[in-house]
């Protein structure tokens, strides 16, 4: 297959570094900085399944700069109190009290699925929560336990509404998570904009400039500008633009659209913050806490026509996209969650990618921290 023969390409600069490694150093660096040890392995475990599945910009990248450094600056919690504000029968709301969205969407995800295996469906709401990484892990959650499993949260501001140039809605992933027969789900997890602030990272630590139509700025032109843009999405200077990119032509209003269904669902039914109130700074510029809410839906499919029905379908129905007729140049026709799956087989063998910048975080990491952790890149 020419996407795994050309895979190792797009790494040639970056130091490889096993799962458990990587993991471990995860851990311990959080709980270094004060997040207590059952709730560290939780958060490592879902960064470094970012890391597995080839989600660069939500693993090991995300650390310092959205937890590690939120908690050095007191905007984050480093421990996680949970509240259960209401609970009935299929549904629950909980309050994180500004600790740790990892903790609050493993936490959340689990209810809602003994919700379901009881009463078929189960919907749980998160708010005042933070940053939970990537939404696949939770999807997939619900799919290990046999269950389709749907997942969205709210973020800072930074996608424009369409005909429109501020910096409104939060690149508001909603997320699939659907058994199949095959070896791996069907997942299928991205942002309700063109691109999300962390693949702009990516380029950012390659030192490349983006593409065209992902940013546009006050006067609705696109910028390319890589380092300068991730400063003016955060001044609001410039955003991200919807899914199918800027007007109506391309069908940019489907993506506002969907924006704007994740917001609603990550705020009003939790009565929770949203839009300009996930800004994370003051009047002042001050940095204060992003008070984000999560949704959870867990669905059963024992409770319809079984799991082994649901699972031959979605599997069949995923085997005859992939069979139908291909474009010319073009060797493959992927699903959701297949890359992903492809990446974990070639990364389980080589490990995970750490570019040269990562690698200096970690290093400054280990040293602060006085971690017993010595890499192979710093041999070069």
């Amino acid at each position: 297959m020419k996407y795994l023969d050309e895979y190792a390409q797009h790494y040639t600069d970056c130091a490889w570094v096993p799962f458990e490694d990587l993991e471990a150093f995860m851990v311990e660096a959080l709980q270094h900085a004060g997040i207590p040890t059952e709730d560290a392995k939780i958060i490592g475990d879902v960064l470094i399944e970012s890391d597995k599945r080839g989600i660069d910009s939500h693993g090991i990248g995300r650390l310092k700069p959205i937890y590690i450094d939120r908690i050095d600056i007191g905007i984050m919690n480093p421990v996680t109190e949970l509240e259960i504000v209401k609970d009935q029968d299929a549904t629950a709301v909980i309050d994180a009290h500004n600790g740790m969205g990892h903790v609050a969407g493993y936490k959340a995800m689990e209810m809602a699925i003994e919700k379901a295996k009881k009463y078929g469906m189960g919907m749980v709401v998160v708010r005042n929560s933070n940053h939970y990484g990537i939404a696949g892990y939770y999807a997939t959650m619900a799919t290990k336990a046999g269950m389709l499993g749907i997942t969205g949260t709210n973020a800072r501001p930074s996608i424009a509404p369409t005909h429109g140039v501020e910096n409104m809605l939060g690149t508001n992933p909603l997320t699939f998570g659907f058994p199949t027969d095959e070896e791996f789900p069907f997942v299928l997890d991205c942002a309700t904009s063109v691109t999300q602030r962390g693949k702009i990272e990516v380029y950012g630590r390659a030192g490349k400039d983006l593409p065209e139509g992902w940013v546009i700025d006050h006067e609705g032109k696109n910028r390319t500008d890589t380092q300068q843009v991730l400063a003016d999405l955060t001044t609001g200077k410039a955003a991200l633009t919807p899914l199918g990119g800027i007007g109506e032509v391309t069908g940019g209003y489907k993506g506002y659209g969907y924006a704007t269904v994740v917001e609603i669902l990550s705020a009003a039914l939790q009565d929770g913050s949203w839009m300009k109130a996930l800004n994370g700074f003051d009047e002042n510029h001050k940095p204060i806490p992003y008070p984000l809410g999560h949704f959870f839906i867990a669905i059963d499919p024992e409770h319809f026509m079984g799991l082994s029905t649901f699972k031959f379908i979605a599997g069949s129905i995923c085997r005859e996209l992939r069979a139908s007729m291909k474009a010319p140049g073009e060797d493959y026709i992927f699903t959701a969650g297949e890359k992903e799956y492809l990446a974990y087989q070639f990364r389980k063998e080589h490990g995970c990618p750490v570019p040269p910048s990562l690698q200096k975080v970690m290093v400054t990491l280990r040293d602060r921290f006085k971690m017993d952790y010595h890499w192979d890149f710093e041999q070069k």
